[in-house]
């Protein structure tokens, strides 16, 4: 549903040695249409991709500490370079600070304070390893989970437990048990025997193991012990949904009420769990996102002796948690994850992971400071009038629908008109008065984060949803679209230059950021949006016909797609990015009429040398130029449901007869289908 992937257990598990940045006082600026990027010596008509960022990664070198490097990526680092002043001087601030901006201080501080967290190395998580060193029985298992987990801040430790929206009531929240146990990103990495996953899994087993050593064990113990967490993980990842079938709504929609969640896994005691995670004791709602995994891990939990269960949760612990601890796991932990999984050459400066931390933890707290400093009213106006005005084009071109009956039309125009446009940054900011911050514990603050925010989200169970709440922070360069909360996020950051940019003509502002508001926008009638109604509930609102109908559109799509080369022999998954494919194609046809519509009665320039058609294009292409090492091209192939730049660029424009006119494109080049062939759904 977000146009950028984000990996959170990739970005805190970076750290460097040296950087050779500085903080900014003010976010740079960089035009929306940047003509310095272009490559006129290729014809747009075979590659708009390169033509419009065919100079880009030339001026834009993968930084080393970075497995990829795009404009999304470059602005959200110089995003990270402005908060880190921000927070330097609230940091050195003893007088005068707000509340929140003792607590963004003091935790900017804390983590920047590298000799302490050095001096404390593994004592500070020494209390948890001594609760698992404690378990003398499985029968206890369940409260040293309710233990575990919050301070983790994950589902890694065997499942996850939290609430979430009930998909057949989506004015209530419920509580969610979600497959976890995994430290690799697929359980396709577990599962494939080709030679690059086989090494992958040794190279994984072999950092296991050196977590153990870090944690004091002796190498021999240390290299049976990972051999056993690796047995025991690829047993969960066999049980485990893909990442196609977790796309489909209905294979994670399972309601249980409390005795056949008990019944699934007879020996795990969920009364037990729940009295330890503090939740009510009569909670009989659950929605069991994976039945099978969890009966695999009733089985697993018999199967598996006790000593193996506790090095698996020292292992996990200390994994999720070692960005937090001392050079030691923090290297270990970029070495494999960073270089091995992802390609970067060289740690994240510390100053960059403190950043994201806060931003972790405190992040709406800092984004008022964002806001504050670099978001106007003007600039929410034009962005909401550019978003209504989409939104007309949509209904528009509903109406306008050849193969969809009245019946659907009406319901689909219905569900549009209940989206709600969320801009900016919230109209209430999230209360961080129960997180206690403190300027002597780095690691501290980082568990009594995860807590504080498991502890939110639990007691969230059985109440109504807030429709008000955001699940990305104001300087997050990215937007969203929730099927469930039926509303478009689009945060202050991805709203400035050079995405959206007041400076420059209408032309690529619509291209760009029009393009990213028709992109969210379809993502409500996409092919997993589409499933749910206009209140967010999972609903099927199509007639039969309309359905297949759709459903054969959206293949055109897929199967275009599916040609298209990521890296090496691996081709793009289409069945995975077919949500994402059918938004970048429809949301830009959705901003061309858009545009369109905006521009009657005024006078469109030329400029650059292109005319205002081309300029809408090539502002369109430029939102992702971008530069990826293979490691992370790998990585994405399994596991990112965008496909990578050149195809969302190429494989959109490529179905839109516009584009072949405003370049004036003849019959046989690689971007023009002959009439009849070309992908269209909305």
């Amino acid at each position: 549903m977000k146009r950028a992937l984000l990996l959170p257990a990739l970005l805190v598990a970076t750290l460097a040695h040296a950087a050779d940045e500085t903080p900014l006082d003010a976010l740079p600026y960089t035009p929306s249409l940047d003509t310095t990027v272009m490559d006129r010596s290729v014809d747009p008509c075979e590659d708009l991709y390169r033509y419009a960022c065919g100079r880009w990664s030339e001026k834009n070198p993968i930084p080393a500490d970075q497995s990829r490097w795009s404009v999304y990526a470059k602005m959200a680092n110089e995003n990270q370079r402005y908060l880190w002043g921000v927070l330097q001087k609230l940091a050195a601030t003893g007088e005068g600070r707000s509340v929140n901006q003792a607590k963004l201080g003091d935790y900017f501080g804390a983590c920047m304070d590298e000799g302490a967290v050095q001096a404390a190395g593994l004592k500070p998580l020494q209390p948890l390893l001594e609760r698992i060193a404690a378990l003398q029985s499985k029968r206890e298992l369940p409260a040293l989970l309710a233990a575990l987990q919050p301070a983790a801040g994950g589902e890694r430790l065997l499942f996850g437990f939290t609430a979430a929206q009930d998909f057949a009531d989506a004015t209530q929240q419920i509580a969610f048990a979600t497959a976890g146990g995994l430290g690799l990103p697929d359980r396709d990495y577990y599962l494939k025997q080709d030679a690059k996953t086989r090494t992958l899994r040794a190279q994984y087993q072999a950092h296991v193991a050196r977590i153990f050593e870090l944690l004091g064990d002796a190498p021999a113990a240390a290299k049976t012990q990972a051999a056993q967490v690796l047995a025991l993980e690829t047993a969960l990842a066999k049980a485990s949904l893909g990442k196609v079938d977790k796309r489909d709504p209905y294979k994670t929609f399972h309601k249980f009420d409390a005795r056949g969640l008990q019944a699934l896994t007879p020996g795990f005691d969920w009364a037990a769990y729940r009295a330890a995670l503090g939740v009510p004791a009569d909670l009989n709602t659950y929605n069991v996102t994976e039945p099978a995994f969890f009966k695999a891990l009733n089985t697993q939990l018999a199967r598996t002796p006790l000593p193996v269960l506790k090095a698996y949760l020292r292992w996990q612990l200390a994994s999720s948690l070692a960005p937090a601890l001392d050079n030691g796991f923090v290297q270990a932990n970029f070495d494999f994850y960073g270089q091995t999984l992802t390609g970067a050459p060289q740690l994240k400066p510390r100053w960059k992971r403190c950043v994201q931390l806060v931003d972790a933890q405190l992040g709406e707290a800092l984004g008022q400071e964002f806001v504050a400093r670099n978001f106007t009213p003007e600039l929410k106006a034009a962005t909401q009038q550019m978003t209504a005005e989409i939104e007309t084009a949509m209904e528009k071109s509903i109406q306008g629908l050849s193969w969809m009956s009245d019946v659907t039309k009406g319901r689909a125009i219905e569900k549009l008109h209940a989206i709600v446009n969320k801009v900016g940054y919230p109209d209430r900011w999230r209360d961080y008065g129960a997180y206690a911050v403190s300027r002597a514990g780095f690691f501290d603050n980082v568990v009594a984060g995860n807590v504080f925010e498991a502890r939110r989200r639990l007691a969230k169970i059985g109440q109504p949803v807030d429709r008000g709440e955001w699940s990305m922070t104001p300087q997050t360069v990215n937007a969203y679209y929730d099927p469930q909360m039926n509303d478009i996020n689009f945060p202050a950051a991805v709203l400035l230059a050079p995405l959206y940019d007041a400076k420059l003509d209408e032309a690529p502002n619509y291209g760009n950021t029009g393009g990213t508001i028709g992109h969210e926008l379809t993502h409500g009638f996409d092919d997993e949006g589409r499933q749910f109604d206009g209140q967010g509930n999972l609903k099927d609102w199509w007639t039969k016909k309309d359905a297949q109908e759709f459903e054969r559109r959206a293949a055109c799509v897929a199967d275009q797609y599916a040609t298209y080369p990521v890296v090496d022999d691996i081709k793009i998954n289409s069945k995975l990015t077919l949500g994402e494919d059918l938004a970048d194609l429809g949301g830009l046809v959705l901003a061309w009429e858009a545009w369109k519509a905006h521009m009657v009665g005024k006078t469109a320039e030329s400029r650059d040398g292109l005319t205002p058609e081309q300029r809408f294009f090539v502002g369109f292409a430029q939102w992702d130029c971008n530069d990826v090492r293979p490691e992370m091209a790998r990585l994405h192939a399994k596991v990112d449901p965008h496909s990578p730049g050149r195809w969302r660029i190429n494989g959109v424009v490529v179905n839109m007869p516009e584009f072949q006119q405003a370049f004036a494109c003849k019959p046989g080049a690689k971007l023009v289908k002959p009439a009849g062939q070309q992908c269209k759904v909305w």
